[in-house]
């Protein structure tokens, strides 16, 4: 099972972006930052979905605000098998990375 960093992207502005998938038979516990490397506010969703287009249901955060040079950082998220983490931001100048452990779901 991987752990430290999972996945990263340096976001397209208004794109919806997969940057982690959990694997079959395992859940992770995760923590995912945005980086604002940019001179504008940016504007940003997380979400954790079923599919690349996440559905009304499936945002943690929506059109949140991060300032020029600014960092939202949200920890402790558990995500289930298959499921993906997308993200979007309104400018081209955000990465986005996910941190965290992969554990197997123990046997029924």
């Amino acid at each position: 099972m991987a752990s430290g960093i999972l996945g990263s992207s340096d976001l397209s502005a208004n794109t919806n972006t997969t940057i982690y998938t959990v694997p079959a038979d395992t859940y992770s516990v995760i923590t995912v930052n945005f980086c604002n490397r940019g001179t504008n506010t940016a504007n940003i969703r997380l979400s954790t979905s079923t599919g690349d287009t996440p559905g009304a249901a499936e945002y943690l955060e929506y059109d949140v605000s991060v300032g020029p040079n600014g960092v939202l950082e949200r920890t402790g998220i558990v995500i289930d098998a298959t499921k993906k983490v997308v993200v979007r931001s309104s400018q081209a100048s955000v990465t986005s990375m996910v941190m965290g452990i992969e554990t197997a779901v123990p046997a029924a």
